[in-house]
């Protein structure tokens, strides 16, 4: 069969024969891909015209509820996933890793999209920038909507989660995507977008899919689109250099070649639960996905002095893993996903054993399991040892990318950080050790080269989801050789697919565009408490301003006595006045803040259900006894959460003294009904 593009609204067969896909266990035909035919100007065209004004619409809850319905969607048609994977020379713990990782990405960005995004369609950047001496001009920084299509080219190793892992805070952001899977494996990338099209959970234009090459698409990208690329660096350097890009500035993040490392530390000798923590997962790392992972480990730096054991314990771990046919009961390791694969790897390798002994696996003689060795791609697990670190130089240059792995000693901590720092930008990098001030020296030498360090140790070694593992709320990238781009990373992820803008003007401008009152802004009288406000009527800006209390000793100290808080500054007048920043007895921060509620809360029951927290406590200026102070509470923040029946409210809250000046301010953060409250009557 020919696999179909998802185009412009329609299944779309391109014209011709196109590339060979072939089960990797078995060599048999599965699929033919390519996209000949396609108007590729036109599938941009309904990306930007189509799909980007449908999600723009939507806040970001709304696309982060949409996210969750097609994360339990795609949950409920695993098993059909699951099938065609083995295809791919996946396990069945390999495509959990792909399949259930990828929901597991989407449901992630779900929860911190409801989390920690407003329910609206702007995202405010940091604090307002005061501009001017009286406050009348300020800034802020807003990420908004880019209003163009992203291009995610992913590679062969994760069909699933390579897809999902960008498309999720893409749409997030309001942004629909166009995937280019690889074409190794693109059979079962189609299968999921038929299901993520079938259910109709995403507004058409959302994500189209593209089975073959991209055409001259490239040719008609602007400045509002971005590209998200997955792959080797030499592809990267070609596309990152294309016209377009250079003359359009289009954002391109790219995640490429990346030999990482493993360290174990010089404390973690054998006998340690380190020893054995790294060499379970140096096997894991080269085995997993048959190595054909960008973040396995690739170089495996161990103290010079425990190099034999090294070695020994490794040989031992390898020569238990069977090798064959994923869908066979037992086998751990399947066949890499192509011939093609299993070519480039074993070139690979034979340049690496020029400067390395091979001291596991043989190429001429191993067994598979429940296959035909000829007939599928296999290759045994290969370890090497260099023992000449001055003169390596393809040990930090050349990636097999298969079950490949090479052990190199080192004298002391100084040096494997620099054997590290060699291969020139990694996207992760472990250090096994039960040494924490070992450990932080070498994760700081390493972290200008690496994107992600994992510290591994007894303590947390069993909840530790291993080396070769991204995961949503951390960024995935690295610098240099390893493409200079960051994913994922929680919402910093969605914000790589938004435009940031600094925008000037008045508090009240500020606070029109922003959603969020900016102080100096007019505060309203809304002619009733404001507690009595249901969410749904609540304006930014609706404000009450309290009577003054006076503050005396007798509050102090009964407040004191009631918290057993009796620290000198609040109690004695002699060593108050020893305070270089009192000069005398004070009150407490924390009485003020309660006395503040006593000013502003309508004791009544009402629409505000209740308080969850305070933001941004300042106490500016110290209160002695016969203060008076008084309170202004400000709507600065709403945020609906529709499904709940009630909304997030923040309030800018400032205490004031006689003399006009703020001795504390802060937000308090409450949750009101979205209707009005009947009372106690009925009425």
């Amino acid at each position: 069969m020919n696999l179909q593009s998802y185009v412009c609204g329609r299944w779309q067969s391109g014209d011709g024969e196109g590339i060979a896909m072939r089960d990797a266990t078995t060599g048999e035909l599965i699929a033919l891909a390519t996209s000949s035919g396609i108007d590729f100007a036109a599938v941009l065209e309904f990306s930007r015209d189509v799909g980007g004004p449908a999600l723009r619409e939507l806040t970001f809850h709304q696309r982060a509820t949409m996210l969750r319905a097609l994360a339990k969607k795609l949950s409920e048609l695993k098993e059909e996933f699951y099938s065609l994977s083995y295809r791919t020379g996946a396990t069945k713990n390999d495509a959990l890793i792909d399949i259930d990782g990828g929901i597991g990405t989407v449901f992630a960005f779900a929860g911190k999209g409801s989390r920690e995004l407003p329910n609206s369609h702007v995202y405010v950047d940091g604090d307002v920038e005061v501009l001017s001496k009286g406050g009348t001009f300020v800034g802020q920084h807003l990420y908004v909507s880019r209003v163009g299509a992203a291009i995610h080219i992913n590679a062969f190793n994760f069909p699933v989660w390579g897809m999902l892992e960008k498309l999720a805070p893409t749409l997030l952001a309001g942004m629909p995507a166009i995937v280019k899977p690889a074409t190794a494996t693109a059979y079962l990338t189609e299968l999921v977008v038929r299901r993520i099209i079938d259910s109709k959970i995403l507004p058409e234009g959302a994500l189209q899919l593209v089975c073959g090459s991209l055409g001259d698409l490239f040719q008609h990208l602007n400045c509002q689109d971005a590209v998200s690329f997955t792959g080797s660096a030499h592809t990267a350097e070609r596309l990152r250099t294309h016209s377009a890009i250079v003359r359009h500035a289009v954002p391109f993040i790219a995640e490429t070649d990346s030999l990482n490392s493993s360290i174990l530390g010089q404390d973690a000798r054998p006998g340690t639960p380190e020893f054995d923590l790294f060499i379970k997962e140096v096997v894991r790392e080269m085995t997993v996905k048959t190595g054909q992972k960008c973040t396995a480990i690739r170089k495996a730096l161990v103290p010079a002095a425990a190099s034999g054991d090294v070695v020994a314990a490794l040989q031992a771990a390898l020569q238990k893993i069977i090798v064959g046919d994923p869908r066979v009961e037992g086998v751990r390791m399947g066949p890499l996903v192509s011939q093609e694969q299993r070519t480039d790897v074993l070139e690979r390798v034979e340049e690496l054993h020029r400067e390395a002994e091979l001291v596991v696996g043989d190429l001429g003689r191993f067994e598979v399991k429940g296959a035909d060795r000829e007939h599928g791609a296999f290759v045994p697990p290969l370890l090497l040892l260099c023992n000449d670190i001055k003169g390596a130089r393809a040990i930090h240059e050349v990636e097999a990318f298969g079950p490949v792995a090479t052990v190199l000693p080192y004298k002391d901590t100084a040096e494997a950080i620099a054997l590290a720092r060699r291969s020139a930008g990694s996207l992760a990098a472990s250090v096994f050790t039960g040494d924490d001030a070992l450990a932080a020296q070498i994760v700081l030498g390493l972290a200008p080269y690496h994107g992600r360090i994992l510290v591994v140790n007894q303590t947390c070694a069993r909840e530790s989801t291993g080396h070769g593992s991204p995961l949503a709320p951390l960024i995935h990238g690295g610098p240099g050789r390893a493409g200079g781009g960051e994913e994922m990373g929680g919402i910093r992820g969605v914000l790589h697919y938004m435009q940031r803008t600094a925008v000037q003007g008045s508090p009240d401008t500020i606070t029109a565009i922003s959603g969020r009152w900016v102080r100096g802004s007019r505060q309203l009288d809304p002619g009733r408490h404001p507690f009595r406000i249901p969410f749904n009527e609540l304006k930014l800006g609706d404000t009450l301003k309290s009577p003054e209390r006076a503050v005396t000793v007798a509050d102090i100290e009964q407040f004191a006595a009631l918290t057993g808080d009796n620290f000198y500054a609040h109690m004695s007048d002699t060593e108050a006045a020893r305070n270089p920043l009192f000069g005398g007895r004070v009150a407490h921060g924390y009485f003020l803040i309660s006395a503040a509620a006593g000013l502003f809360v309508d004791p009544d029951y009402g629409p505000v259900l209740g308080n969850y927290g305070l933001d941004e406590l300042r106490f500016v200026k110290p209160v002695k006894p016969s203060d008076r102070i008084k309170v202004r509470l400000t709507c600065a923040r709403k945020s609906l959460r529709a499904d709940k029946g009630w909304g997030e409210v923040a309030w800018d809250t400032e205490i004031t003294n006689q003399n006009g000046e703020t001795v504390a301010s802060y937000f308090v953060l409450t949750m009101v009904s979205v209707h009005a409250v009947p009372d106690s009557a009925g009425s």
